[in-house]
């Protein structure tokens, strides 16, 4: 199938590994140029490459801290008219409400909440201008079913939820959609932390953190990078203009509830 996105400019935060990667990469290979964020100049160079050989794509790197106001000028005035925005930061460390102090709330709210509002408040007008956008939020399965360990998490990303559906119900008129994908036990890097944090609780070696993550799994293992992008990249998609303001769940059947 082809998606439509031949030409279109994507800016994908956080993406020289992990989920923005492999996003960055589905779209590439759809024939969109791509910008690709991150605080590590050496890291992005090396995903450039990655994808430039991968998709024969144009990739173009912003080294900028997505969180901070300066950041997020860089990366606008980079890529000034997207055609696709792809929002996406690490989140906040798992703990306890004893562990999370104003600090950490603020901190919570700046990286998962806040950094990717702003950006859809710099990016809005213009895709709308233009009548056609896509917005895409890799949030988590948190959102929809909290644990005590990831409130943080929760509480930070299911902000953004509820932002960003009250603001696509106008922007749908102009043929901009948004959308949140919510990953569980894809195998990415926060996937390796949460098994290393299974390791020092449990006293187990990393093949049996694995294992006993992958249990808890309804298909029985990770997810793969490259099934959550293709997702991604057709959320982006000509085709998918008449979904929005929707919370695609990417968990291996997981999600114990109906709605």
């Amino acid at each position: 199938m082809d998606l439509g996105l031949k030409g279109r400019k994507a800016v994908l935060c956080a993406s020289s590994q992990g989920l923005g990667l492999a996003c960055a990469t589905a779209l590439a290979r759809e024939g969109a140029e791509v910008w690709i964020n991150g605080r590590d100049p050496g890291r992005l160079a090396a995903a450039q490459a990655a994808i430039v050989a991968a998709t024969g794509a144009v990739a173009h790197c912003v080294a900028a801290d997505i969180t901070t106001d300066a950041g997020r000028a860089a990366l606008v005035a980079a890529c000034p008219e997207a055609d696709i925005l792809v929002n996406n930061n690490a989140g906040p460390p798992p703990g306890s409400l004893a562990d999370w102090d104003h600090a950490a709330w603020i901190a919570a709210l700046e990286q998962n909440m806040l950094a990717p509002i702003l950006l859809i408040r710099a990016y809005l007008p213009g895709m709308r201008a233009r009548r056609f956008g896509r917005i895409v939020n890799i949030t988590s399965a948190m959102v929809k079913s909290p644990r005590p360990h990831m409130a943080l998490s929760t509480a930070a990303r299911t902000g953004l939820t509820a932002f960003s559906k009250s603001v696509s119900i106008e922007a749908a008129a102009d043929n901009v959609t948004i959308n949140n994908l919510l990953p569980e036990r894809i195998d990415t890097p926060r996937q390796a932390f949460m098994a290393e944090r299974m390791m020092r609780l449990h006293g187990i070696d990393r093949a049996e953190a694995r294992r006993r993550i992958a249990e808890t799994v309804a298909a029985k293992r990770f997810g793969r990078p490259e099934e959550f992008a293709d997702a991604c990249a057709f959320l982006c998609a000509a085709q998918a203009g008449f979904i929005s303001g929707q919370n695609l769940q990417l968990d291996g059947g997981s999600y114990p509830g109906l709605i």
